[in-house]
């Protein structure tokens, strides 16, 4: 069993976000080692610039903290008319290639926790 406390995982910066890479291949950067699932942290933010749409494997997503930030979803990166409100403690379960993008009011920000499922060669 491998213990991994928060405050020890570094951030990276990527477009639109802040990760910190908890659970996945280590070859990916990912502090402990899987090939069936990716586990982190990602802090959205001024700082870190605009998200652009995206969309991969079916993913569950825990808001941990929101400060005037959303999500929107759709069947295309260039249609996504759905728009929810984020509150902490609301868990977003994302089908398998749907587009979503986080979003946030000027001065807002949102953190969550992420899991979904790699890719598996057999």
């Amino acid at each position: 069993m491998e213990i991994i406390e928060r405050r020890s995982v570094p951030e990276q910066m990527l477009p639109g976000r802040f990760m910190q890479k908890l659970v996945g291949k280590k070859e990916d950067g990912y502090l402990s080692d899987s090939r069936i699932l990716n586990i982190g942290y990602c802090r959205y933010c001024a700082e870190a610039g605009p998200m652009e749409p995206h969309m991969h494997a079916e993913e569950t997503v825990q808001v941990l903290a929101s400060d005037r930030a959303w999500v929107r979803f759709g069947p295309d990166k260039d249609d996504l008319p759905h728009k929810v409100m984020l509150q902490p403690n609301m868990t977003l379960h994302i089908p398998a290639g749907e587009w979503h993008v986080f979003e946030y009011a000027e001065g807002g920000s949102l953190e969550i926790l992420f899991i979904y499922g790699a890719q598996v060669q057999l």
